[in-house]
């Protein structure tokens, strides 16, 4: 008999199998539409994230500039 065949899906559990917990929810309802406020502060947001440069780590070892 083929080893893989023993693992079928149909077999039963050593175990039952426990209740799924109550917060857990197969079709979420859909989420709610934003406000006007809310986009006009996101899209501020990203924009914002998007101009402003990004802090450069420092650096922990020699570029090749510094090297020579």
């Amino acid at each position: 008999m083929n080893s893989a065949r023993q693992y079928d899906d149909h077999q039963a559990l050593a175990y039952p199998e426990p209740p799924p917990h109550p917060m857990w929810h197969r079709y979420d309802p859909r989420p709610r539409q934003l406000t006007p406020e809310e986009q006009q502060r996101h899209t501020e947001d990203l924009l914002r994230a998007l101009h402003t440069p990004r802090p450069r780590s420092p650096r922990t070892h020699q570029t090749l500039a510094e090297a020579s």
